[in-house]
């Protein structure tokens, strides 16, 4: 059975390539749970809640102009499985008395859905296994955690070498390499915030 869900939040951290989405059980008992997606999704779910029109139609415009253009309608957005952490998502489009069903990714979808309004459901056995063993949110953290590491070892390393390669420099050396590598410390350390952020939200 497919259970109706709503988007219910939507965290974007501009400076991090992972963004959240939430998606919350409509009536019931109104389970929540979180899904991870890109920024380019994120910023199309964003600006498509929002209505705000481009110039010329982006990606998931488009898709959208095109399946009307052919005579189809966006029936439905299930995310219809769970494997190895990731959801899977399907669309369900109505064209004439045929529904096709196109396999995507839950950010792409909903990203479509949203500015058609598309009615969302999350397929019974998605939700049981996420409650009842929480995957989906252990295995975001851990990818997050072991990322958030990652940037904390990589900004020491690199601190520790600048710190004694300036104890070195001497007036006849070039200091542009070590600006370099500083200006790089600074966008991991932006990077690191931006994991720390979304943390605090799964959390939340």
């Amino acid at each position: 059975m497919d259970i109706p869900a709503e988007l219910s939040r939507i965290v974007i951290t501009e400076t991090s390539p992972q963004q959240v989405i939430f998606l919350k059980e409509i009536g019931g008992l109104e389970r929540s749970f979180p899904i991870v997606i890109g920024i380019t999704e994120a910023l199309a779910i964003d600006r498509r809640l929002k209505d705000i029109e481009m110039p010329r139609p982006m990606t998931h415009d488009l898709l959208a102009q095109t399946i009307e253009a052919m005579g189809g309608q966006v029936e439905k957005i299930v995310v219809s499985d769970l494997r190895d952490h990731t959801f899977i998502a399907t669309l369900f489009i109505r064209r004439n008395s045929k529904i096709i069903r196109v396999d995507a990714r839950p950010s792409d979808a909903i990203a479509l859905g949203v500015g058609l309004e598309t009615p969302i459901f999350v397929a019974e056995h998605v939700i049981d296994e996420i409650m009842n063993e929480s995957i989906s949110l252990a295995g975001q953290r851990e990818n997050l955690q072991r990322r958030r590491d990652e940037l904390v070892g990589q900004i020491d390393r690199l601190g520790r070498y600048i710190e004694k390669a300036t104890d070195e420099l001497t007036p006849d050396m070039d200091n542009q390499p070590l600006l370099e590598l500083q200006g790089h410390i600074e966008e991991m350390q932006s990077e690191l915030e931006a994991i720390e952020e979304i943390l605090q939200h799964l959390r939340d």
